[in-house]
């Protein structure tokens, strides 16, 4: 009988420790496993991406212009999309008649017309109605809401990035002063306006937009 309880309070003791190492190992792996994230600074129009706290992209971006701002704060990635169109602005078609629009729900007179998205290639969603997408990026804030990314950095972009990655927004991050501080930006705003029939077609899709 003393050898059984002695063999059932080995049992008991041994079984706790190894639960113990057990649980120990996994809290150690769950803090080890830090998250790839993405940062947007809102000044300094700048987007990194940190890998286990080390950035491994930098590029310049194009945020929110005033009364349409990027909004502030943590998201998680929630939609990706190599092909995508704007449900907000875009374009009225009808034959060769092609015009810009900010408001899909009201065509002009003498239709029919139909409603063409404005292209937004290599969509990366964090909130409704707001991502990461290639466009042309601009030295003063230009979107209504979105962050554009210039031809392959956008392809670039959402290739490093997955559904549910972190992504936080603020006025300014301490990258700026570093890897963020003298980084090339194109000049987009130079450039002549894309012909409306390349922007309704499956060719805003297919290649970079670099002019």
């Amino acid at each position: 009988m003393i050898y059984l309880l002695y063999f059932f309070f080995f049992y008991l003791f041994s079984s706790a420790f190894a639960l113990k190492d057990i649980s120990g190992s996994n809290e150690e792996n769950s803090t080890g496993n830090k998250e790839r994230i993405v940062k947007t600074s809102l000044q300094n129009q700048a987007v990194y991406v940190l890998d286990r706290g080390k950035v491994i992209f930098v590029a310049p971006c194009t945020v929110g212009k005033s009364g349409h701002p990027t909004p502030k704060g943590v998201f998680y990635i929630s939609a990706k999309s190599i092909k995508k169109r704007s449900h907000s602005y875009g374009f009225w078609v009808k034959g060769n008649d092609i015009r810009a629009t900010e408001n899909p729900s009201k065509p002009p007179p003498g239709g029919p017309w139909e409603y063409v998205g404005y292209p937004m290639p290599y969509w990366v969603e964090f909130a409704p109605g707001y991502g990461f997408h290639e466009g042309f990026v601009w030295a003063t804030p230009r979107t209504h809401g979105c962050i554009r990314l210039h031809g392959k950095t956008a392809i670039e972009f959402f290739n490093l990035v997955s559904i549910g990655t972190k992504i936080l927004i603020a006025d300014s991050f301490p990258e700026d002063l570093t890897v963020g501080k003298h980084l090339k930006r194109p000049r987009d705003e130079l450039l002549p306006d894309p012909p409306a029939q390349f922007m309704i077609s499956e060719e805003a899709f297919e290649k970079p937009w670099e002019f």
